[in-house]
């Protein structure tokens, strides 16, 4: 496993295997790796000969300086992890190595980032495609995989793959949850043992809610998810909204012809956890 921190040095190396004919898959993260991002890497493995995997909390994407300040970071432990995954190069770049000047690009996405993460974390999406169209300009993948616990950021990177002719195919991998149902997250290691204990009620109640979906309406749905959560200690509902999966413009009722999803965010103390749940009627 080759280990870089300069571009040149990582596109030398790409390039090589690009000559030999292999194919990139990419795996871009932010650290703090757990069995949710192995699952990425199996995924481009089953998908390309060559994974490249990024480690680089990007500043840009958080409108929080708190929040990226107290993100956690452990590059050793996941160089470690990331040599027996089988990543083949793993790319930890300084700050300055991607961002060399102030990067004003403003990307617009229109009404997938005017609702959920996007309404309530502004700036972030526009963070997100700094950094991801970044990599891939470095990288230049065949393939890439995201996570669909991230469902939103998702669709938006699908999106700015179109709109900029990326020729980049963008594959989802499946949430990867704890034992209790808890969606894996590098800020899962934040929270206090009590803190973890209740978080798992948001699958739990997630979950619960597809039992409700034939005596309830949507709006009967999200409010019911809310207010579980809500008397719940230490946690407190951002947002849950059942949205449209391709436009992620929220529904209005159950019969309206389109895959449906609901998005939640839910602070548990002070940490924020996002996750979802597909609605199959």
């Amino acid at each position: 496993m080759q280990v870089h921190n300069k571009i040149d040095n990582l596109k030398t190396d790409i390039s090589n295997y690009k000559s030999a004919n292999k194919k990139i898959g990419f795996v871009p993260t932010m650290g703090a790796l757990h069995e949710g991002h192995l699952s990425l890497i199996k995924v481009a493995k089953e998908n390309a000969e060559i994974v490249v995997v990024s480690v680089f909390v990007n500043p840009t994407q958080f409108n929080d300086p708190n929040d990226y300040k107290k993100y956690p970071r452990n590059f050793s432990k996941d160089t470690e992890i990331l040599k027996n995954a089988g990543a083949h190069i793993v790319f930890m770049p300084f700050e300055e190595e991607i961002y060399p000047g102030k990067d004003t690009r403003q990307f617009d996405f229109g009404a997938l980032e005017r609702v959920m993460e996007g309404k309530h974390r502004p700036g972030h999406f526009n963070g997100v495609a700094q950094v991801v169209s970044r990599l891939f300009d470095i990288v230049e993948p065949d393939v890439a995989v995201f996570g669909e616990k991230d469902f939103q950021q998702l669709t938006i990177i699908r999106k700015m793959v179109k709109d900029y002719n990326y020729p980049t195919k963008i594959l989802g991998a499946p949430i990867v949850r704890e034992t209790d149902g808890l969606a894996m997250s590098s800020r899962n290691q934040r929270l206090t043992s009590e803190q973890r204990k209740n978080a798992a009620f948001i699958n739990q109640i997630l979950a619960a809610s597809k039992n409700k979906t034939h005596q309830l309406s949507v709006e009967q749905v999200e409010n019911w998810v809310t207010e579980s959560l809500n008397k719940i200690d230490h946690l407190k509902v951002e947002y849950f909204q059942i949205v449209d999966q391709e436009t992620l413009q929220p529904i209005n009722n159950w019969q309206e012809n389109c895959d449906k999803i609901g998005c939640i965010a839910v602070y548990c103390g002070e940490i924020r956890l996002i996750d979802n749940i597909k609605y199959s009627l």
